[in-house]
């Protein structure tokens, strides 16, 4: 799907300043029913294609997952990648949402009363899990709307500042690889010990910055069971999530759940 974002401008190289475009993969589960939202962001220099796997996990544990293309940072954007555009990619998810939403109320199937409204999670890997991080915990860009929050290898933004983390703040899932060094480990441990809970850490030695995301197994296998678990409690509020998120997320010699439910 394409959505437009009118009040918004994007400079392409050589081109006049435009609307920003946002070409959107939309997964969903076939069924019927209302079901909670999740838009990711995908890593600087890459599209939402290589976390295909990850996505349709989501979508078939009962998730509708909208994946933009974002229009700079994108690995097929003219001319280039472009880093400096990061900043605005938190307005895009926001953007995202309300026009989601927006399709929910609507007549276009399948996402008319698809979309449940009060259940909403970003979530983002490496600039991607940036950008979800400061829509969902900074003042200057946070969406309310937002419920929970899975950042896979991310970092507070550069240049934003310190982050407000609000109290009653989205519940935050951060995983990392320890053998990343793109977003070095300590980046994700400085906000997540930074963030009140309800907050969850999982780790995962010998693990660079995208394989797990995309391919590497076990990992994947790891991260795709912790993070439907930790949407499954704070979105569709099951009792029995937190027990299989400690389950899948504690596997000797390959990953590790640090837990603060409170």
């Amino acid at each position: 799907m394409t959505f437009v974002d009118h009040s918004r401008l994007v400079t392409y190289p050589g081109r006049a300043p435009q609307p920003r475009k946002l070409v959107t993969v939309v997964r969903y589960p076939l069924a019927p029913g209302r079901f909670p939202l999740v838009v990711f962001g995908h890593g600087f220099a890459v599209t939402p294609a290589p976390y295909a796997r990850l996505l349709e996990a989501w979508a078939q544990a009962g998730y509708v997952v909208a994946a933009p293309l974002f229009p700079l940072e994108n690995a097929d954007a003219p001319g280039g990648p472009n880093e400096t555009d990061l900043v605005n990619q938190p307005r895009d998810m926001s953007f995202l949402i309300t026009r989601m939403l927006a399709l929910d109320r609507g007549t276009q199937q399948p996402f008319a009363g698809a979309i449940n409204s009060s259940e909403i999670a970003v979530a983002g890997q490496s600039d991607g899990g940036d950008t979800a991080l400061t829509v969902a915990y900074d003042g200057a860009f946070r969406d309310r709307r937002i419920r929970a929050a899975v950042i896979l290898s991310g970092q507070e933004m550069p240049g934003v500042g310190g982050y407000d983390f609000p109290a009653p703040s989205p519940a935050l899932l951060a995983t990392q690889g320890l053998a990343d060094t793109i977003n070095l480990p300590s980046t994700t441990f400085a906000f997540w010990e930074a963030a009140p809970p309800p907050k969850f850490l999982l780790t995962m030695p010998g693990t660079p910055h995208l394989p797990p995301y995309t391919y590497e197994q076990p990992q994947l296998g790891i991260v795709e069971r912790v993070t439907i678990a930790f949407l499954d409690l704070y979105l569709k509020g099951q009792r029995t999530a937190l027990s299989r998120m400690k389950a899948a997320g504690n596997v000797p010699g390959r990953a590790s759940l640090r837990v603060d439910p409170r």
